[in-house]
């Protein structure tokens, strides 16, 4: 399919209910609160010293989603044996397995408040970028690192929206946009992913190229599907965003997910200079290290065996590195195909129309035509892999025939593989039947439930066995 790019502000526009504007934005942070055990904190700079990241961390940009009150009582609506456990806990110890429970961290800069959402002297909770962009990573001695900008491969969405809503209700508290929208818009099927493309076509619909609020539009078709969160630092690499690469990087683009009713046109333009500063911070994360042993002569053959198979998409590394941004046509890398038919043309110029497209002026793909190479910098601290988060380890990646099924990560700190390079996992035929409670099937991810397939993407069948090991070991020192 040829690549097509739109200017100009007139085209087709999307329609959607107004209710279903209620659902997600994802920017702003705050309140009491701990890591969890095992857990480290990364260095300051230059993870926190920056005004972009402080934006992100202390200022709400967003309707909140929760008060302290809800959160403190959350626990109550766990399954029993939790529940039980929770109850003989101290306050300390309940809010680290709320913490665990949820896939949230501390800040690394101030542990005792939550990196993934803003909290505000009154005690409201508000979800910000980093609730999908903040994760940790492994430490090399059985802990985790928090580092801004990881994927938060354990973020459980539903579950923390299904339970506080249970809260709300007791405590007769008014729902937020999460508990509203999420009628409408499934936040997650797995935990570590997010519907998050559909987020942003139901945000965006309901609005004119100047950002206006619209509720006189019909209800589009949409296809709802999970994605895993890419990791910040590859962001300075690149000059398109998403997995499609459709639109141009830039800071409009960021504030796509705070398009909730309460933001009008004038904010945006007024917080405009601030999210300059955020795409500037994003644009300083660094990738991480990989803090186990690395067998450096293999690594050196497996250089070779990358540069001959892997980098004509991927791109060369080191001194003189260069990334080419390549789009592989869908046929061609053979990996789940539902993203790529989910954001339609029509999807895409609306958005090519808009504010955040600077009117046309910054160039949009409206029909690309697969899926781009992401570069792999740090890629032994991104598992799971592809854009659905369906491959839990980079050996799987490269021993496609391999990949499990069914497969959840286990449960703890010391979760890494270093030999497999990504999560140590359970394999089964099949989730479990008497695993009923929705929080444990979330734990679980179904390669065979559409949008999540792990097929595709076999080039590294061109070598041999004993390649692909060296190669797993060149992607170490990336």
């Amino acid at each position: 399919m040829p690549k097509r790019c739109i200017s100009g502000r007139n085209g087709p526009r999307a329609a959607w209910p107004a209710a279903v504007l209620a659902l997600v934005g994802a920017c702003g942070l705050g309140a009491e609160g701990t890591l969890p055990e095992g857990t480290r904190v990364a260095p300051g700079k230059p993870l926190t010293d920056h005004r972009g990241y402080r934006l992100l961390v202390d200022k709400a940009y967003l309707p909140p989603d929760f008060d302290q009150e809800t959160f403190d009582r959350v626990w109550e609506q766990w399954p029993a044996d939790l529940r039980q456990a929770a109850a003989q806990a101290s306050p300390q110890r309940r809010r680290q397995m709320a913490f665990e429970r949820y896939g949230l961290t501390g800040r690394p800069d101030n542990p005792d408040q939550p990196l993934q959402y803003v909290v505000d002297p009154q005690g409201q909770w508000t979800m910000n970028c980093l609730a999908c962009h903040g994760g940790s990573v492994p430490d090399g001695r059985g802990g985790r690192v928090v580092w801004p900008g990881a994927p938060n491969s354990r973020y459980a969405l539903q579950t923390l929206t299904e339970e506080t809503r249970l809260v709300k209700v007791g405590l007769r508290k008014p729902f937020s946009r999460m508990d509203l929208g999420s009628v409408f818009i499934p936040l997650g099927a797995t935990h570590g992913t997010t519907n998050a493309v559909m987020f942003g076509v139901a945000l965006m619909a309901l609005r004119d190229p100047d950002l206006n609020l619209r509720r006189d539009r019909s209800l589009p078709a949409m296809t709802h599907h999970d994605m895993d969160a890419p990791p910040w630092w590859h962001l300075k690499r690149k000059t398109k965003l998403y997995i499609d690469g459709f639109a141009a990087r830039g800071h409009r683009p960021l504030m796509q997910f705070l398009l909730v009713p309460q933001n009008g046109p004038e904010k945006f333009r007024a917080w405009e200079a601030e999210f300059r500063d955020v795409l500037d911070y994003l644009l300083s994360i660094p990738s991480p290290r990989y803090p186990y042993p690395i067998d450096r002569d293999r690594a050196d053959r497996g250089r070779i065996a990358f540069q001959r198979v892997c980098a004509e998409c991927h791109g060369t590394y080191g001194q003189g590195g260069v990334y080419p941004q390549r789009h592989v046509p869908l046929d061609e890398v053979g990996t789940d195909p539902v993203r790529f038919h989910a954001l339609t043309a029509a999807h895409r110029s609306a958005y090519a129309q808009s504010w955040f497209a600077d009117y046309g002026r910054a160039e949009t793909v409206l029909e690309p035509s697969g899926y781009v190479a992401p570069p792999l910098d740090g890629v032994w601290a991104s598992a799971p892999y592809f854009h659905n988060g369906s491959v839990p380890t980079l050996w799987h990646v490269l021993f496609p025939d391999q990949r499990p099924a069914v497969w959840r990560r286990v449960e703890g700190d010391d979760d890494y593989d270093p030999q497999r390079v990504g999560l140590r996992i359970e394999v089964a035929e099949t989730i479990p039947p008497e695993i009923r409670d929705p929080w444990q099937r979330r734990a679980w991810f179904d390669t065979r439930l559409s949008g999540k397939s792990a097929a595709g993407h076999r080039f590294a069948e061109a070598i041999s066995e004993e390649e692909r090991w060296a190669v797993l070991e060149y992607l170490k020192t990336l």
